[in-house]
């Protein structure tokens, strides 16, 4: 009897241990580590929520005083930046607050984060075409066609995100400062998911940037803007864009070539969240290259409001007889 009372006590004792090493498990950052994350994180959320909030004030107060033909996956791009950068920048400064993301908040962010991310590429892809197709956002048959492939690129990452919250696959990962995909029941199910979105959602929209990019800088286009319109900053974008999710596309191709199913190492896991943050903070500062952009977000700030309304434009002169 004695004997069976030492082994519940143990026991107990065991259960506490494993308790107590489990709570401070859940302690994911260190003193340094928040005090690096946390200012970089704040950083991006303000400069991204007010730097895209701006674009998008600068494209509906100001538009007449620069030139935009091809409108359309500018105002989604932006709109990407933006909700990224108050959703999702915000809900990872959150998490490395308060240590963590709880449901359904977590499965939420996750659902966006890809929609964010094929949305932007997918405006990239489309705003590449209109100028090597010349193609304005104004009119009928091709421009329609383009507004359908920009909602096309939102509807294709939400579904592909919503995949992993339906099979129960999330969960939040302290390297990424969000909840992400972990895989723990089998490679092929893995592989096939990570497949089909790489080909769908990145590949296609990768191929079809590149060799619009190529073709137009080539002199085979069809541009029908000049050098000031805003599309002249495109170049620059993509090569933004490709920079700053180079991290992100490392990490999944390491986790495709682990057959146990392990992440990538968390260094690479934070610098690929911090990268694809830092894409939607510069992408501003990118529009803003362009002069007459530029001239148009200083008359919005420092001149009077009604400056940034079209005023009357002498069109052409006819002659009365009397």
């Amino acid at each position: 009897m004695h004997f069976r009372s030492c082994q519940i006590e143990v026991a107990f004792v065991s259960v506490n241990n494993s308790q107590n090493l489990t709570a401070s498990e859940e302690k994911y950052w260190s003193r340094v580590e928040k005090s690096v994350l946390g200012p970089i994180l704040t950083m991006e959320m303000i400069l991204g929520v007010l730097g895209n909030g701006l674009v998008l004030v600068v494209k509906v107060m100001c538009k007449d005083h620069f030139k935009c033909i091809y409108w359309l996956p500018f105002v989604s791009l932006t709109l990407s930046d933006f909700f990224c950068s108050i959703l999702i920048i915000c809900g990872s400064l959150l998490a490395v607050l308060t240590e963590g993301q709880i449901s359904p908040w977590c499965e939420v962010v996750s659902l966006l984060k890809f929609t964010f991310i094929t949305s932007s590429i997918g405006s990239l892809a489309v705003l590449c075409v209109q100028r090597f197709l010349g193609i304005p956002s104004k009119g009928k048959g091709l421009s329609n066609v383009m507004t359908v492939a920009c909602l096309a690129s939102w509807c294709t990452g939400s579904v592909f995100g919503a995949v992993p919250v339906i099979y129960k696959w999330i969960k939040f990962d302290p390297a990424e400062m969000l909840c992400a995909v972990f895989w723990e029941s089998s490679y092929s199910d893995m592989l096939v998911y990570i497949l089909c979105v790489f080909s769908i959602s990145m590949f296609i929209p990768f191929l079809l940037i590149l060799s619009c990019c190529i073709l137009t800088y080539a002199g085979y286009g069809k541009d029908c803007s000049s050098q000031g319109d805003l599309s002249s900053v495109t170049g620059l974008l993509v090569i933004l864009y490709l920079f700053c999710y180079a991290p992100f596309t490392a990490s999944e191709l390491i986790l495709l070539g682990r057959f146990d199913l392990s992440p990538s190492p968390e260094w690479l896991r934070s610098l690929s969240s911090v990268m694809a943050y830092l894409d939607c903070v510069l992408n501003p500062f990118i529009y803003c290259t362009n002069k007459d952009f530029r001239n148009a977000v200083l008359i919005l700030l420092w001149n009077n409001k009604k400056s940034c309304l079209s005023e009357p434009v002498l069109t052409g002169i006819k002659r009365l007889e009397t």
